[in-house]
């Protein structure tokens, strides 16, 4: 399993959110200083959303990206806003190791195929759900879409990796929701990568026995209620 620090960014500032809303917002530091934390901590994955691109679907923290891109000393993947082959373009072009599509997964597979025909596993899809739906706009907006048939249906498609947020338990602390992610493993054999509720190195360990080949931690680093080194050393071991 890898571990994947988060860096949300909002207004041009790293942000970090309570349960996916925007007026719950709290900034983290300035993004050089936790570069340097995550750079010295050794990550594996560097997970960076662009929260304004996926209000709007444009790439509203481009250039804010790419400088973290040219200092990060771990591969980057990048979210948010990402609907239009010249955004897949413009992301991988900078040095973005793999691109996450969400709303334009669901709503536009004609947009998904041929993403993944020419990219393949640079493209990653975000799955966030609440009540077992998944929720595009942001967050904004709940589909009428279930999450595991909706994973089922990427699957087929050729999709790799799904990064999977649960929207009640993002930003809580609480803990990751075990049940969802162990429902979707026994149903899909791609690469999942698991977001929402991390606290400590025990929540860690419990999505690696369920089989989640990935982990996204975000408040957890920023609160200081998981060691981050500690926390790469423990996802490295088999």
């Amino acid at each position: 399993m890898i571990c994947i620090p988060a860096i949300d960014l909002l207004d041009g500032q790293a942000v970090r959110l309570f349960q996916g809303d925007y007026e719950k917002g709290e900034a983290v530091g300035e993004v050089d200083s936790i570069l340097k934390r995550l750079n010295h901590a050794k990550a594996q994955l560097l997970h960076v959303v662009d929260l304004n691109g996926a209000k709007c679907g444009q790439r509203v923290n481009e250039s804010l990206i790419a400088k973290i891109v040219q200092k990060a000393e771990m591969p980057v993947e990048v979210g948010g806003g990402i609907r239009t082959m010249e955004a897949i373009e413009a992301y991988l072009n900078c040095g973005v190791k793999r691109v996450i599509l969400g709303t334009a997964a669901l709503e536009d597979e004609t947009f998904l195929k041929a993403a993944l025909a020419r990219y393949g596993d640079q493209i990653a899809v975000g799955v966030d759900c609440k009540d077992g739906f998944v929720c595009v706009r942001g967050w904004l907006s709940e589909s009428q879409v279930n999450y595991i048939e909706f994973a089922k249906h990427l699957e087929a498609l050729g999709v790799l990796t799904l990064i999977v947020t649960d929207i009640k338990t993002d930003g809580t602390l609480q803990g990751p929701n075990l049940t969802m992610l162990k429902a979707l493993r026994s149903q899909v054999s791609l690469q999942i990568i698991a977001s929402g509720g991390i606290r400590d190195l025990q929540n860690l360990r419990d999505l690696k026995d369920i089989g989640m080949d990935g982990a996204i931690m975000g408040k957890a680093i920023y609160a200081n209620t998981i060691d981050l080194e500690a926390a790469v050393k423990l996802c490295r071991e088999a």
